[in-house]
């Protein structure tokens, strides 16, 4: 009688894990509590909340020399926060100058006024649909964050946030908005071919399908915000402004090490000029005169 019990028992349980299995996603309780911060994460061919126990807090005043991005994205953040009409945004430009730090300082400043994040891989944005049913009936307002987000044309999320941009009922909340962050302002590959579509009427260039297509996902982002390389002293700021932040002093010979160290790298962007600060204060510049 027992070991038929316990058959039966374990029946039971692998039915009950195939029933979860085939669930919709997001049936997983969310702990709303449990942060400001959360990832879309997959686990069984299905999609939950979860939430990030330390996000990645940083200001506004601790992102230099990109004030007018800074001061548009705030002013968009604000009055979605307060309910009134906003914009999803698109973030594009060159690495390594503040696109996804300028989302995080956001989250930073509102989230005590109920801003929540939930970051989304491109891989996982036809999933789209189901975080807005989650989130639909919430009181908090929500921003999407897709990061590093570019497409080639196969992708099954690119369909998945057209939609979702789109404001149809089966992919838009009103408490939810999507911001994104990419190198490439269309978000999709462009090929010298297509410039061979281009039409001329009445002396105007009409770009072919193939442009038209990949322009209209990025033309779905009510805002845009440029990034561009910072130029030498530019770099030099932020690095002395890194070095001071993280505990450490300014000394001689600072801004030839800061130098050496984007010429290393190839690059003079916000990013290095972080790294260059965290090595500088590390190695002893804390009480350098």
């Amino acid at each position: 009688m027992t070991d038929s019990l316990d058959r039966f028992l374990g029946r039971v349980d692998a039915l009950v894990d195939r029933l979860e299995r085939m669930l919709p996603a997001g049936t997983q309780p969310v702990d709303w509590s449990a942060g400001t911060a959360f990832r879309w994460r997959k686990r069984g061919g299905r999609g939950f909340l979860d939430p990030v126990r330390h996000p990645h807090a940083i200001a506004f005043a601790d992102l230099l020399d990109i004030d007018e991005q800074k001061k548009r994205l705030r002013e968009n953040t604000a009055q979605f926060v307060a309910g009134r009409p906003a914009n999803n945004v698109l973030l594009t430009g060159a690495r390594g100058t503040g696109k996804s730090s300028l989302v995080k300082a956001a989250l930073n400043e509102f989230s005590r006024k109920g801003l929540r994040l939930i970051e989304v891989d491109k891989a996982d944005l036809v999933d789209l649909p189901d975080i807005v049913d989650i989130v639909a009936e919430r009181r908090e307002r929500f921003i999407v964050f897709c990061d590093d987000l570019s497409f080639e044309a196969s992708d099954p999320g690119y369909k998945s946030l057209k939609v979702a941009l789109d404001g149809t009922i089966a992919g838009s909340a009103d408490n939810l908005l999507i911001y994104a962050t990419s190198n490439r302002r269309h978000l999709m590959p462009e090929f010298m071919g297509e410039n061979l579509e281009a039409r001329h009427v009445g002396g105007e260039i009409h770009p072919g399908e193939t442009t038209e297509e990949k322009i209209s996902l990025s033309e779905r982002f009510g805002l845009w915000l440029s990034f561009y390389p910072f130029d030498q002293e530019q770099y030099l700021d932020i690095a002395a402004h890194w070095v001071g932040a993280l505990g450490g002093k300014p000394g001689e010979g600072m801004d030839s090490a800061a130098l050496l160290w984007a010429l290393e790298r190839g690059s003079r962007s916000g990013r290095v000029a972080w790294q260059f600060a965290r090595d500088y204060v590390g190695r002893g510049a804390r009480g350098r005169k």
